[in-house]
């Protein structure tokens, strides 16, 4: 039942983005009405970053200010990266951070193999275990940088791996992921607190979250 909530969740905010960008590949007064239209019916979409990477200035700006701090990702990559190491050092110091990365104990078939699966389709340099042996080096690299402070929480999840959510208490970044690239390619959207997208983001995250088990970093 979850996957499918997860499923349905998923495909109307993804519906949502393409008639977005459907709209940004016309002229500036479409994006200035796109705008607009944002506030007027509260949907909250203050931007949208062409790729994920573009949104990372602005993601460490609003780390720098939160409150509390919720991240799901399919891989990880971004939170070894620059953005997020003034979090591990101390330096930033919000009230809770909670942290989702797909599991990769799970024997048999997982979400993971069918996302590594997908990949193995457009991109030959990735193999099947690929994906995995990359989560789980990020996740053993959150272990070792976070094991003194208790307030971040590092958890797994065995369900679709179709997003990746960073949100704080006053804007979440939001990526729909496809079958047919690289999240890194992706589209990034950046939605306001409060509003519907800013809702959808926080609910994707805390329905994986209640569905997940504390991680278990690989050996």
């Amino acid at each position: 039942m979850t996957a499918f909530l997860l499923g349905v969740l998923s495909s109307l905010a993804a519906s949502a983005l393409m008639f977005v960008l459907g709209l940004l590949h016309g002229s500036r007064p479409l994006w200035w009405l796109v705008a607009v239209c944002s506030r007027l019916t509260g949907t909250g979409l203050g931007r949208v970053y062409r790729h994920q990477s573009s949104a990372e200035g602005d993601i460490a700006r609003d780390l720098g200010r939160a409150r509390w701090i919720k991240v799901l990702a399919g891989r990880g990559n971004v939170l070894t990266r620059e953005v997020f190491s003034p979090l591990w050092s101390g330096e930033l110091s919000p009230g809770s951070v909670q942290v989702l990365l797909p599991e990769t104990l799970t024997p048999g078939d997982s979400w993971l193999d069918r996302r590594s699966h997908d990949l193995c389709l457009f991109d030959p340099g990735f193999t099947p275990d690929l994906l995995k042996t990359q989560v789980e080096a990020n996740m053993n690299y959150l272990a070792q940088v976070t094991r003194a402070q208790p307030h971040i929480e590092l958890r797994s999840f065995n369900l679709p791996n179709t997003c990746r959510v960073i949100a704080t208490d006053r804007a979440a970044y939001l990526t729909f992921y496809n079958s047919h690239s690289h999240g890194r390619n992706s589209p990034c959207l950046y939605a306001r607190a409060p509003g519907l997208l800013y809702s959808i983001a926080l609910q994707q995250f805390d329905m994986v979250w209640a569905n997940s088990s504390p991680a278990r970093p690989a050996a």
